[in-house]
């Protein structure tokens, strides 16, 4: 199946560091060599690079391990195509509008029995069932709040009870954001590590590079990384149980209480 990588972090920071392993899983170290792609959140705007070549040899990659984009934000996904053909209308992440704000989304799994549903404000341009499952989550969301974006403790258990009921039809690892949060769901596979002083050295497990983050980064520095596996060898990495659904905001996930009042974590 496919692979995600994600970035949340309290400050514009470059992934080009995690990128470089990661692209490595694309048809060097891995096989998941049917596409890839990555959005960069910068302010209200949303950069995004699509190719449906393996991201181990695509030159588009390679000009984003060398191009050292800042983002508070980053989605990434490498592909093995199982529903839909390889093309670049299958490629993740996909990108919609909603409540004025970019949201990009992609997902590692399959849904074999998820079907489309009725025609809503959001379609799928290609033929992959991540594609279908992110426009019903769109869809739906939009028919929940049709004004504007409520706040968390009212999105949150929403979007917990659509993603049950998709994951319900196969296998729903996800990375969602608006800009400003990064949802992630665990179906099966998916781990985090959080960067924050005091920084230390971390070593790529794809590529034989080391970074020391302490060279790199201020004290006030925080970057949360999402993988489905684990991108270093030398960092302890949190397991996200399956079933669980986080939010990560400023490079932490958040807490949520039982009134549905949200605060980050102090980790």
């Amino acid at each position: 199946m496919c692979q995600l990588l994600g970035m949340n972090c309290n400050g514009p920071t470059d992934i080009c560091f995690s990128f470089e392993g990661f692209c490595a899983r694309g048809g060097k170290t891995d096989d998941h060599k049917d596409g890839w792609g990555i959005a960069f959140f910068e302010g209200a705007a949303c950069r995004v690079f699509l190719d449906d070549k393996p991201s181990a040899t695509s030159a588009i990659a390679k000009l984003i391990r060398e191009y050292p984009i800042k983002s508070t934000n980053v989605v990434a996904h490498i592909r093995k195509a199982t529903i839909g053909p390889v093309g670049l209308e299958n490629c993740h992440p996909f990108t919609r509008e909603l409540w004025g704000r970019h949201w990009v989304f992609a997902h590692n799994g399959d849904l074999p029995t998820l079907k489309s549903g009725s025609l809503g404000t959001y379609r799928s341009v290609g033929q992959t069932d991540s594609e279908r499952a992110f426009c019903l989550i769109m869809n739906q969301l939009r028919d929940k709040f049709p004004q504007q974006q409520p706040p968390m403790e009212e999105l949150f258990p929403v979007l917990q009870e659509m993603t049950q009921a998709i994951a319900s039809h196969g296998i729903f690892n996800y990375l969602l954001s608006d800009g400003k949060h990064l949802f992630v769901h665990c179906s099966t596979k998916l781990c985090y590590i959080v960067r924050q002083s005091p920084f230390a050295a971390a070593h790529l497990i794809d590529e034989d590079l080391t970074v020391d983050f302490q060279e790199l980064a201020t004290p006030c520095d925080r970057v949360a990384i999402i993988a489905t596996t684990c991108l270093t060898d030398n960092e302890t990495w949190t397991t996200i149980q399956p079933g669980e659904l986080l939010v990560f905001q400023d490079g932490l996930p958040l807490i949520f209480q039982d009134d549905w009042a949200c605060k980050v974590s102090r980790y």
